[in-house]
């Protein structure tokens, strides 16, 4: 008597599928669809999941294309993070060359 084993497919499979497809189709998408895909990336694809998409024939273009558009760049937040850090270090500079 052999085994036969099947994968179920997993509610992960499904959601990459979604992700698949509408990369499929950037960068012709409404920005709620641009935002999940945004949340896909950031909270639920695994790195291997983000591997595979980068080297597949079909969605590799794309998908660099929406990482360069939406995954790379920093946000309002960060930017004045940094903003902040950099002013308060060039304060700090500033008042130690002052002793």
């Amino acid at each position: 008597m052999t085994m036969q084993t099947s994968r179920a497919a997993s509610p992960g499979d499904d959601r990459r599928a979604q992700a698949e497809a509408l990369l499929a189709r950037y960068p012709d998408l409404s920005q709620s669809e641009i935002d999940d895909l945004r949340r896909w990336f950031g909270k639920e694809a695994t790195a291997l999941e983000t591997a595979m998409l980068a080297g597949d024939e079909h969605l590799g273009g794309p998908y660099q294309q929406f990482r360069k558009d939406h995954l790379d760049r920093l946000s309002a937040l960060e930017k004045g993070i940094v903003a902040t850090v950099g002013a308060l270090l060039i304060g700090g500079l500033a008042a130690l060359a002052m002793l």
